[in-house]
């Protein structure tokens, strides 16, 4: 199938762009951040301007070596531009906004992408492909030898069947094609979440998606750039690190064992000087901050943030060797059959053929390099999953570079006719049925909204106990559930209708569902929960006395330091908590923190929450209650008391902790 004019490529694309841009950039700094980890992220960013340190981020007057510099540069930039606390007084514009641009970003590529190098629907029946005699490789999209003409559809008898498309089919098909997967990658309820946050994994999902597409298109057109997918792979591994490297060599490890294109693989994709212009990329940055900051650096970000994650259990984070096969389910909600019936079709049919004396899996058929679009993303999405399986530490989030595979087999799933018959066997109904399913899953969670007074009143967080009430009388959950019930209407009716159609016209009321009733919840939620932390942010700083340090124990928060734009001391509700403050206040010493004796400094601020406030060691010290918001209230202690109190609790076995050695510190 030959590439879409150029006018209508860039009609595609700037319909995708407004539905990003609707999706992502609308409101994106009218809530505030949401604890724990975007405030830190903000935080060092902002720092570095500050400082004009644009090497190593810091946070809360120390070092953050988690992460890669990118994603703090591009935060950086944003809070550099002048006036940037007036125009943006949340900060999430100038954080987020990275974030938003890399998912906007991966849309328009999966778009672009499918527009030069249409795939036919026949990629993905369920027929074997076999290269017809003498078909040349095409030299590029729409070129000799390209699209449904470079393949055959062979039947039981082995008969090959005409695999071109109409005229009129074509003009249209790929359009919306493009559309559909970029918003089947869009819609995923982990893109609609992480692409509005400042944090680094909606960046590096962008790079590494970058990335495999390049890979991919140079593999489909020697035309296209060597060097692009690596430097795009340079930049993924200064967002989060060399896992990126590793991600696409497993896809391109499974690729070729599909495909057994080794050769043709090695011979356009360059990988020796290729990973030499990574390096080039990537590396001077890790030379630099291993030269200045040395054992730190090594232990903190190579030791603990990539060996340790990936061989050991941090943060608590255990889960089960299957943990990502239901986040890959719930990632693709609500066309997940869809996703699956489209995983198993670009694999195809496996043999066992041997190499070197090992029996290795590989395709049945060879799928021509134009036409392996399908068959590149079921790779890519295997290679994260069996790579973050095979880890220890399991978040939501690590699923999140396998969103734009899976949008790209959904998409192309979708071209699927209703009905064809081939050789008499009604080859499609497996189509029919995934179809089905998702319209199912799509009415479950248009009743699950319609229900909300039933299930919402059993919601308890402690801290947001009126969320409950203010939803339901919200009517956000009577809004999203009319717009999936018109989803599931929309896709009923057009189930028959031309592929694909009937995704777009279920994609599209969902894309109402997000201004018209998932960013005002959220918006209801920042209300609820950040709103406070806000509000005792200010309030320590109006109240502040000269050098009077500012603390917060029992539920911690980041956003405190990042809105009140000072060091704040960070403790626990345990008794341990109370001892380590009174120790940190008279000892440590860190950027923006003035250590001194109650004889020099006789008080502190301290934010507590109210289950914090009534632990018994917190009694008696006499408080002086400055503010109060929400669940939170701003003492000031006097520290001889505050002393007095820890000795005690030293005294009963409770020891100072904050000095052992601790992988993540703010």
């Amino acid at each position: 199938m030959a590439a879409l004019p150029r006018r209508t490529r860039l009609l595609v694309l700037l319909l995708t762009a407004g539905l990003g841009g609707l999706l992502f950039l609308w409101r994106l700094g009218s809530t505030g951040l949401v604890d724990e980890t975007p405030p830190l992220f903000a935080a060092s960013a902002r720092a570095m301007v500050e400082r004009g340190d644009w090497l190593i981020p810091h946070v809360n007057g120390l070092p953050r070596y988690d992460k890669p510099p990118l994603v703090y540069w591009l935060m950086g930039l944003f809070y550099a531009l002048p006036g940037q606390p007036r125009w943006d007084p949340l900060g999430t514009w100038a954080s987020s906004l990275p974030s938003a641009l890399a998912t906007i970003a991966v849309m328009l590529a999966l778009a672009d992408t499918l527009l030069r190098w249409p795939q036919p629907p026949q990629v993905l029946q369920a027929h074997r492909w076999r290269r017809r005699p003498g078909a040349g490789e095409a030299p590029g999209p729409g070129g000799p030898g390209s699209g449904a003409g470079g393949l055959a559809s062979a039947g039981p008898a082995g008969l090959a069947t005409s695999s071109a498309a109409s005229p009129a089919s074509v003009s249209w098909r790929p359009a919306l094609t493009a559309m559909t997967a970029a918003l089947a990658f869009a819609l995923s309820p982990l893109i609609l979440l992480w692409g509005r946050i400042p944090v680094s994994d909606a960046l590096f999902t962008a790079m590494v998606s970058l990335t495999c597409l390049a890979v991919w298109r140079r593999l489909a057109d020697a035309s296209q750039p060597w060097a692009l997918p690596w430097l795009l792979l340079g930049l993924a591994v200064l967002t989060k690190g060399p896992v990126a490297v590793v991600l696409l060599a497993l896809t391109l490890a499974l690729f070729l064992l599909l495909q057994g294109d080794g050769v043709l693989l090695l011979r356009r994709l360059r990988p020796l000087p290729g990973l030499l212009l990574t390096a080039l990329v990537a590396m001077p940055w890790y030379g630099l901050a291993l030269w200045r900051d040395g054992r730190a650096f090594w232990d903190s970000f190579i030791g603990y943030h990539n060996v340790q994650r990936f061989t050991a259990v941090v943060n608590d984070h255990l889960e089960p060797w299957w943990y990502f096969v239901p986040v890959l389910l719930l990632a693709a909600l609500p066309v997940t059959p869809l996703l699956l019936l489209g995983l198993v079709r670009a694999i195809g049919p496996l043999r066992l053929r041997r190499c070197r004396g090992l029996p290795l899996p590989s395709a049945v058929s060879t799928v021509p390099p134009e036409l392996s679009l399908a068959r590149f993303a079921a790779c890519w999405l295997l290679a994260v999953l069996l790579f973050f399986t095979a880890a220890a530490t399991k978040l939501p989030s690590y699923w999140l570079p396998a969103t734009p595979a899976a949008a790209l087999l959904i998409a192309l799933v979708s071209q699927l006719p209703w009905r064809s018959e081939v050789m008499g066997v009604d080859a499609d109904r497996p189509f029919r049925l995934a179809w089905r399913l998702s319209l199912v899953l799509a009415a479950v969670l248009a009743l699950a909204f319609a229900l909300g007074p039933v299930w919402v009143p059993l919601i308890f967080d402690p801290e947001m106990p009126t969320l409950p009430a203010e939803l339901l009388a919200s009517g956000f959950l009577g809004r999203a559930a009319w717009l999936w019930a018109l989803a599931v209407l929309l896709g009923w009716l057009l189930r028959a209708r031309p592929a694909p159609q009937r995704l777009l016209a279920l994609q599209l009321p969902l894309v109402l569902f997000v201004p018209a009733a998932l960013l005002p919840s959220w918006a209801l939620g920042d209300r609820l929960r950040g709103l406070p932390v806000r509000q005792m942010a200010a309030a320590a700083t109006r109240l502040a006395a000269p050098r009077e340090a500012l603390a917060m124990v029992g539920i911690l928060k980041p956003s405190l330091h990042y809105y009140s734009g000072r060091v704040v001391i960070y403790e626990g509700i345990e008794p341990e908590g109370l001892v380590n403050l009174a120790d940190r206040l008279r000892q440590e010493d860190r950027p923006g923190q003035n250590p001194a004796p109650p004889e020099v400094i006789p008080t502190a601020l301290v934010v507590i929450d109210r289950t914090t406030a009534a632990q018994p060691f917190w009694q008696g010290l006499q408080p002086i209650e400055l503010s109060r918001a929400g669940l939170y209230r701003l003492w000031r202690v006097d520290r001889t008391l505050l002393e007095r109190r820890a000795a005690e609790l030293r005294a009963a076995g409770h020891p100072l902790t904050w000095t052992r050695p601790r992988p993540e510190r703010y």
